[in-house]
């Protein structure tokens, strides 16, 4: 008996995809046609059906461990090998796949990390998953094109007021409780590394030419750049950064200071909504 090409693929990946394995995967498998899998999978001597099926299992399994292994470097070098196999076990028993692109494969493990008891050596473990995994998404976000020095300077200055600008729509904003950004750049950057402090910290994540970037933002951009985020004229960031800034120095060059920066790094963009 032939099944539907569309019927047998659901039934081998349910199989390969098991979360207990192919065995018990057979056992709660209600759609097998007469012969159960050996008339869906040719075995031999050497291997039965169920075999074969287990190495495309091992294979499925083994290929997620290296997704999560190239997404978070930083979270393999502090857990190591033997913590970090055993971390990706339990995830991906716990959040399954459910998207085609391995892309979305390790979008929860931060959160998983949370209540983890490897939080008990690495407490800022999870925060560290956090970074790593923004960094994944920000390079593969949305595209817009950035705001540059010489656009904004073209505009007459009576029309910076009422200007709207937001962040490139890549950029992400973290707030976390140990600083973590130090720990990746350092392990990113094949450097000795020591863990992260705690500290109630904003990070920014952004790219700019394909290239992902990140650091801990000043306390003087923290609110402007939460407004920028779903857009806000230029008047208003003018009004934070002159409540926030330190009463020591000036707020206009405060300002500019980090407009430049801004611009340079390219998470600024025309609000056009």
């Amino acid at each position: 008996m032939s099944l539907p090409l569309k019927q047998l693929q659901s039934i081998l990946y349910r199989l390969i995809t098991a979360a207990s394995g192919v065995a018990e995967g057979l056992a709660a498998e209600g759609s097998m046609p007469a012969g159960g899998l050996d008339a869906l999978v040719l075995g031999d001597d050497r291997l039965s059906a169920e075999a074969r099926v287990d190495i495309y299992a091992n294979m499925y399994f083994y290929r997620l461990l290296d997704v999560l292994k190239e997404d978070f470097p930083a979270t393999l070098r502090v857990l190591g090998d033997d913590n970090f196999h055993n971390l990706a076990t339990g995830y991906l028993l716990e959040c399954p796949p459910t998207e085609p692109s391995v892309m979305y494969c390790g979008r929860n493990l931060a959160a998983f990390l949370r209540n983890h008891p490897l939080r008990k050596d690495a407490p800022y473990i999870a925060d560290l998953a956090t970074l790593e995994r923004a960094v994944v998404e920000v390079f593969h976000g949305p595209d817009a094109v950035a705001l540059e020095a010489d656009e904004l300077r073209a505009i007459e200055p009576e029309k910076w007021p009422a200007l709207t600008m937001r962040t490139h729509p890549a950029v992400q904003i973290l707030r976390m409780d140990y600083r973590v950004e130090e720990l990746l750049r350092a392990i990113e950057e094949e450097r000795d590394w020591k863990p992260a402090e705690a500290g109630s910290v904003e990070v920014i994540v952004w790219r700019r030419n394909s290239q992902v970037f990140y650091r801990e933002l000043e306390k003087v951009e923290q609110r402007a750049i939460a407004m920028l985020s779903s857009g806000v004229t230029f008047a208003k960031i003018c009004d934070l950064v002159a409540e926030d800034h330190d009463a020591t120095k000036d707020p206009v060059e405060e300002l500019n200071r980090l407009l430049a920066r801004w611009l340079a790094d390219g998470i600024l963009t025309r609000w056009t909504g």
